[in-house]
């Protein structure tokens, strides 16, 4: 089986708005189920999760009933960090559903609205031959490492921006989120990765933005309108 941990339990703050952005409105519907529909939609995934915050329980019910919004997807709640809300929907799979050595489990920003078939198989193909893979687009800008007074110029053909789905094995991801927390860990290529595992990349696509800030809805709209 395929499953996706969709993570939308986060606050949003860079979008200026007291409404958690995966829950603000694009194109009539709200963020986080577009990208919901985008999995229940693709032939890759077998069941979705939701990781939300448990303080936005009720206002997701109250959404799916304005929306008609019906997919069958699995809820559980976040925790205080993202590595605490994917964690959270890894054991929910786990308690949930029996895995073996053919699951597969791909984690997928709530923000990330724009998602293509496409793009979720290719992903998928890349974690069953190389067991863990993520998206990434390398870079088109000029790259200096350092801060604002010491830096230096860095070869741009090296710097890869990472997007999600990241796919893993499921029994390797279970065991990779098994460690404590670290600061380091940005994503879930660098938890699974510092169990010694190998990361491999799968080219992404310019499209598959996340939404972040308030001008990236317009973005995403004019994207949706070529979907």
């Amino acid at each position: 089986m395929n499953f996706v941990i969709i993570v939308a339990a986060g606050t949003g703050n860079r979008m200026n708005s007291d409404l958690p952005k995966q829950f603000l409105d694009l194109n009539g519907l709200p963020i986080v189920m577009h990208t919901i529909n985008r999995f229940s939609l693709s032939d890759s995934i077998s069941e979705v999760v939701l990781v939300i915050s448990e303080t936005m329980e009720s206002y997701w019910t109250e959404l799916c009933l304005k929306h008609q919004f019906d997919n069958p997807i699995h809820i559980t709640f976040g925790g205080n960090t993202r590595f605490e809300s994917v964690k959270n929907g890894i054991d929910y799979i786990y308690q949930n559903f029996d895995i073996g050595p053919k699951d597969y489990i791909a984690v997928h920003d709530g923000a990330r609205p724009i998602v293509s078939d496409q793009l979720i198989r290719k992903a998928f193909q890349g974690a069953y031959e190389h067991q863990a893979i993520v998206l990434a687009q390398k870079s088109i800008e000029s790259i200096r490492m350092g801060n604002v007074s010491t830096n230096k110029a860095v070869d741009r053909n090296q710097i890869w921006m990472i997007q999600t789905p990241q796919v893993f094995h499921g029994e390797l991801l279970l065991k990779s989120y098994q460690q404590d927390e670290d600061p380091l860990f940005t994503d879930d290529a660098s938890v699974v990765e510092k169990m010694g595992t190998s990361i491999y990349i799968v080219e992404g696509d310019s499209k598959n933005i996340k939404i972040t800030y308030p001008q990236d809805l317009q973005i995403a709209q004019l994207y949706l309108n070529l979907i």
